[in-house]
């Protein structure tokens, strides 16, 4: 327990000298999403009977809380190829799993932030929408999938260089396609195959379900659980290897 403190701690810490600038980053791309989706192009739509804006919000709660979990991989990248600060924590008596769930808990913290500023423009916007366990439960889950994510490809690849080529091939092309911006029942029947079978897809329908005040998705649920658990395992050997 103790290690696992001082991992996430000292990513805390980071994160509070650094907090004007991440909020301040946090809330550009909700704001233009938001500007040009929502009160420009969707101004007149409706999604399921419902206006295109309270069906944009959920979905960039997920989209955002994805971006943001991945996002330590950068930092993790960082702290071990240029601060050398893996060495310190493999020299430490700190066990892989404490490391692990120090920096995830890092990601889901920076994700909670990061919604939490998308929250803060809706209400001024005058969208309203149940934010109760179920909601949280979504975000969380999400945030932890993709933060365990953001731990394994810190692990495995080497360079800057190929940590961005994953953010663009994978991460952003998800972050539009996972059923952020428009339902994928609207696309063809063999692409919607492919986007059910992504993370964020079924991420973006419990946050969705849940902000709708319709309780919690059950399926999706499930799935984001398993995928959670598998994150964690992965991010452990990733980091086990990585040590030795």
């Amino acid at each position: 327990m103790k290690g696992f403190l001082a991992v996430y701690l000292r990513e805390i810490l980071i994160i509070w000298h650094r907090l004007p600038r991440m909020l301040l980053s946090f809330s550009v791309s909700p704001t233009l999403y938001l500007i040009a989706f929502g009160f420009g192009l969707g101004k007149n739509l409706q999604v399921g009977g419902r206006p295109y804006l309270e069906f944009l919000i959920p979905g960039l709660v997920a989209a955002s809380s994805m971006t943001q979990g991945f996002g330590i991989n950068v930092e993790i990248n960082v702290a071990r190829f240029y601060l050398k600060v893996f060495e310190e924590f493999q020299a430490a008596p700190i066990s892989n799993l404490a490391y692990v769930l120090g920096e995830i808990l890092s990601g889901v913290t920076r994700a909670l932030l990061s919604v939490s500023i998308i929250l803060l423009i809706t209400s001024l916007a005058g969208v309203s929408f149940s934010f109760g366990p179920a909601f949280w439960i979504g975000v969380i889950m999400n945030a932890f999938i993709f933060a365990a994510l953001g731990v394994t490809s810190a692990m495995v690849i080497k360079s800057h260089a190929d940590q961005a080529l994953v953010t663009n091939f994978i991460i952003t092309p998800m972050a539009f396609l996972g059923g952020t911006f428009f339902p994928i029942e609207n696309m063809p029947p063999a692409v919607q195959i492919i986007l059910k079978a992504l993370p964020l897809t079924h991420a973006a329908k419990l946050i969705r379900q849940a902000a709708y005040g319709e309780g919690l998705r059950w399926e999706s649920f499930v799935i984001l659980l398993l995928l959670a658990i598998l994150g964690l395992v992965l991010a452990y050997h990733s980091v086990d290897k990585a040590r030795d």
